[in-house]
């Protein structure tokens, strides 16, 4: 298939092209800027130039695919909210260039805009309305689907993890480096589910290939880690004190990320695994985490 790949420069878009090149498919990767252009020429991928925030661009690339895989995604949570609506109207986009044929349409979304208090599957719809702004992608894809476009969600957990990750663990290693103490939250027995990124890529791709219209997937290698085992291992790693926090101490050490660090979400991806028939086989996220690289 000649598959058209937003954020194909990006954490895990990067592996989902590779993932894709590897079971002989063609990839058109967006880029926006010389040097994403050139990240995806070096994979052996096609560069598209585009960007997320040009409809036409979007229209275009979509139209000329056989499949479309979404992961691309502004985090700037300076603007989170923004961002996520810029999400909304680029599934909005893709949807409409595919309407009206089979072609089928893979969304990404994440796993903290589902309920918490139990164990999520993949038949976990998020509240509506939501509190979370990062609802507007699943709205989004669900609009499309009523709409009869063929799409599937892939929820990514709290932490896809590997090298080269510039997310949540980084964010966290970087706040206890500043503040002297790796921190967690009472007794740090909150969960963040994980997945390392190669593993996440497979599920994509399988999606892809199956394209079976109204699923939902969960990347997701560990149902929960315990929050207060990472900040272990940072603690560890920076030789540095790891201490809990009250909630009310939280919001002050954590700042804006406080919310991130009291998330406890504990998924299952059972039906993930049996459909696709996915077996994640790369390193946990305690062991990968424990690694030089992601303290360099």
């Amino acid at each position: 298939m000649r598959i058209f790949v937003t954020g194909a420069s990006g954490f895990v878009g990067t592996e989902v092209v590779r993932e894709l090149l590897q079971a002989g498919h063609e990839v058109v990767g967006l880029a926006r800027s010389d040097s994403a252009a050139k990240a995806i020429s070096d994979l052996g991928a096609i560069t598209y130039r585009g960007d997320l925030e040009e409809p036409d661009s979007l229209r275009r690339g979509a139209s000329e695919a056989d499949a479309v895989i979404h992961t691309g995604f502004n985090h700037d949570y300076a603007k989170y909210a923004a961002k996520c609506e810029i999400d909304r109207k680029v599934i909005e986009v893709l949807g409409s260039a595919l309407h009206g044929s089979s072609r089928p349409l893979i969304v990404t979304s994440a796993l903290g805009v589902l309920p918490t208090g139990h164990v999520v599957t993949e038949q976990t719809m998020p509240r509506s309305p939501n509190p979370s702004p990062r609802a507007a992608t699943e709205e989004a894809a669900r609009a499309s689907m009523d709409r009869g476009v063929n799409v599937s969600v892939v929820r990514l957990p709290l932490s896809t993890h590997g090298k080269g990750d510039h997310a949540f663990v980084p964010m966290l290693i970087d706040l206890a480096r500043d503040k002297g103490i790796s921190a967690y939250i009472a007794d740090g027995q909150n969960r963040w589910p994980a997945v390392h990124r190669t593993d996440a890529a497979k599920v994509y791709r399988l999606a892809v290939e199956r394209r079976t219209p109204g699923a939902y997937y969960h990347a997701i290698a560990e149902e929960g880690v315990p929050f207060r085992e990472i900040a272990e291992v940072i603690g560890r790693r920076l030789n540095i004190p790891v201490v809990s926090k009250s909630r009310e101490e939280a919001a002050a050490h954590f700042t804006w990320f406080a919310h991130f660090a009291a998330m406890n979400v504990t998924a299952s991806s059972q039906q993930t695994r049996e459909r696709l028939q996915w077996r994640p086989t790369f390193p946990g996220l305690i062991a990968d985490i424990d690694q030089p690289y992601y303290f360099e």
